[in-house]
C-alpha cells in the first residue's frame, strides 16, 4: 500500500498498491488504518477519501483540526500533512488513490483543486447514494485476480466522488476565470506574490480577475496568493524542515528577513517560533 521514506517530524508516504495489480485505486477498513497508524503525522503523494458511518475521532489536515462523526467523509490530497487521532471506534473505509484515477472529466478537474474541503457531514438524502456507490467500488475492488479489472475501480472511484459532492465545487466550476487563476497560482506561486502578475498573465482586468475569485473563494486574488504561499511555507517548515532562509529561496523571496516579515503578517507568528509550535505536537 504506502512505503514510508525519509523523514524528520513528518513520514514521507508513496502511493504503491498492494501485490496482486497495479491499480490507482486501492480500499481498506479502518480496522486496518488503525493496525498501521502509529499516531504519527503523514504527508502522502497520494489523494485519502473516508467515508466515515460512524463513530467519532479527529483528523488534522494541513494544521486544521476536524472532528469525525457520524456519516460525514474526509479528502486529504497530495502534498497535505495530515494525522488521525483517537479513532478508536470510528468504523468506515478509505480510498487511496492516484491523482490520475478519475475517469471524467469533472471529477478530474475536482481532485486537481488545490483547496478541496477536508471534513464535511452526508447529507441524509445522500446517504443512501454514497453508500451504494461507496459498496460497489468496494466490491470490485476485492474482486479475485482473475477477474480484476482496473479501468472499473476508477469508473466507480468516479461515481463515489461524484456522489460525495464536496461543498462549493459546484460554485468553483462556474468560475471559468477562478479555474484558470488557480491553475496559475499553483504553476507560479512560488515566484509570483502579486495578483497584478496573474491578472497580466491571464489577460484580465485586476477587477476582473478579484470579482472572479471573490465570488468563488470569498476571498481577494492577494489573499488567495498569500494563502497558498503560507501553506506551503508551513508544510515545508514542518515536513522538511526548512530554516527561513531556505523557506525564503524556495518560494521566491529575496532573504528570510522578507519571508519572515511576511509570514508574521500572515500568521502572527515567525517561522521558527510556528515550527516549534508543529514539532512538539
Amino acid at each position: 500500500m504506502v512505503k514510508n521514506g525519509h523523514v524528520t517530524v513528518i513520514r514521507q508516504m508513496t502511493y504503491q498498491p498492494a501485490g496482486r495489480r497495479a491499480a490507482a485505486v486501492e480500499t481498506m477498513t479502518f480496522d486496518r488504518l488503525r493496525e498501521l497508524n502509529d499516531g504519527g503525522t503523514q504527508r502522502a503523494d497520494f489523494h485519502v477519501l473516508a467515508v466515515i458511518d460512524a463513530g467519532h475521532g479527529s483528523v488534522t489536515v494541513d494544521f486544521l483540526h476536524h472532528p469525525l462523526t457520524e456519516r460525514s467523509a474526509v479528502w486529504v490530497p497530495p502534498g497535505a500533512v495530515h494525522r488521525w487521532d483517537d479513532i478508536g471506534d470510528v468504523a468506515g473505509h478509505l480510498v487511496l488513490f492516484a491523482p490520475t484515477a478519475p475517469v471524467t472529466h469533472a471529477t478530474r478537474q475536482l481532485v486537481a483543486s488545490p483547496d478541496l474541503a477536508a471534513h464535511w457531514s452526508i447529507p441524509d438524502a445522500d446517504w443512501l447514494f454514497v453508500d451504494t456507490a461507496r459498496n460497489h467500488l468496494l466490491l470490485e475492488a476485492s474482486a479475485p485476480p482473475e477477474d480484476f479489472s482496473t479501468e472499473l475501480p476508477e469508473v466507480l472511484l468516479s461515481a463515489l466522488i461524484a456522489r460525495l459532492r464536496p461543498p462549493h465545487a459546484e460554485a468553483r466550476f462556474t468560475h471559468p476565470v477562478f479555474r484558470l487563476f488557480r491553475s496559475s497560482v499553483e504553476t507560479h506561486f512560488r515566484h509570483h506574490h502579486d495578483a497584478g502578475y496573474y491578472a497580466r498573465a491571464l489577460g484580465y482586468a485586476p477587477r476582473t480577475l478579484s470579482r472572479a475569485v471573490q465570488q468563488a473563494t470569498g476571498r481577494t486574488a492577494k489573499a488567495y496568493i498569500v494563502d497558498r504561499i503560507i501553506l506551503e511555507a508551513k508544510r515545508l517548515l514542518a515536513h522538511d524542515r526548512l530554516t527561513a532562509a531556505r523557506c525564503a529561496a524556495t518560494l521566491g523571496f529575496l532573504d528570510a528577513s522578507n519571508f519572515s516579515v511576511f509570514f508574521y503578517k500572515a500568521t502572527n507568528m515567525r517561522p521558527g517560533a510556528w515550527k516549534a509550535t508543529v514539532a512538539v505536537e
